[in-house]
């Protein structure tokens, strides 16, 4: 589950931002009660919208497991100032709860990946730098070695540590160049060891690669990854 948050926290801010303009409102017009307004208006219109958007907000998140009266509630005190709750610890509560989701349900991918890296560092020629980076080198290359600011060329290959390829230069047969400051941090770091014309084996925890989220349906969270990648320019 991504923590994407935003459109929920964005509705959230609006409404607390509706909260004040009405209290500053109320304040100028001898603390007039707000009116709930039951019947069918523009304003019922917007209002809809705005619940659809939420709804579709927390649907795609996986927040199934609500109390619709606690919900509205939540919004309607929100709303009128009354609510209980900061912002700050709201979102606390939320992070907390996706991080239980997360555990419960990538858990065992993150505690394979980190059996993996165990393992696999008892193997010869493996390398292992202080923030965890795992590597073998396959080719030692002479030429130069680029800064974390120089663009590079590579072929290269991405498994899970099952196997199942997810990315691939070679496949396509064509070389990327890219920023060596613009992709993980495990390429990052391990590029700035290459040579022009090292391959190299990379063994990467969830931590230097795509953390807690993942990348799309290829890369659950909390993915250790292997990449094969070959240097082949530094510079354009």
């Amino acid at each position: 589950m991504k923590l994407k948050l935003s459109a929920f926290l964005l509705l959230l801010i609006l409404f607390k931002a509706n909260s004040q303009n009405m209290n500053s409102k109320q304040d100028s017009v001898s603390n007039q009660p707000i009116v709930v307004h039951k019947d069918t208006t523009i304003s019922d219109t917007l209002s809809y919208a705005l619940g659809t958007l939420l709804g579709a907000s927390l649907k795609s998140q996986g927040f199934n497991e609500l109390n619709l009266d606690d919900l509205n509630k939540g919004i309607l005190h929100q709303i009128i100032g009354l609510s209980t709750y900061t912002l700050e610890s709201c979102d606390q509560i939320v992070r907390a709860y996706v991080a239980e989701k997360q555990q419960a349900q990538f858990g065992p991918v993150k505690e394979e990946g980190e059996k993996y890296l165990a393992e696999n560092l008892k193997k010869p020629n493996i390398h292992v730098t202080q923030s965890g980076l795992q590597y073998e080198i396959l080719t030692e290359g002479t030429g130069k070695k680029p800064s974390s600011a120089d663009s590079v060329k590579v072929h290269y290959e991405g498994k899970l540590i099952d196997g199942t390829v997810f990315d691939s230069s070679v496949k396509r047969g064509e070389p990327i160049t890219f920023m060596a400051n613009q992709v993980i941090a495990g390429w990052t770091e391990a590029l700035q060891l290459m040579k022009e014309g090292s391959k190299y084996r990379l063994f990467i925890p969830y931590h230097l690669a795509y953390g807690e989220n993942g990348a799309g349906q290829a890369i659950p969270p909390f993915s250790t990854l292997i990449f094969e990648v070959q240097l082949i320019k530094v510079g354009s």
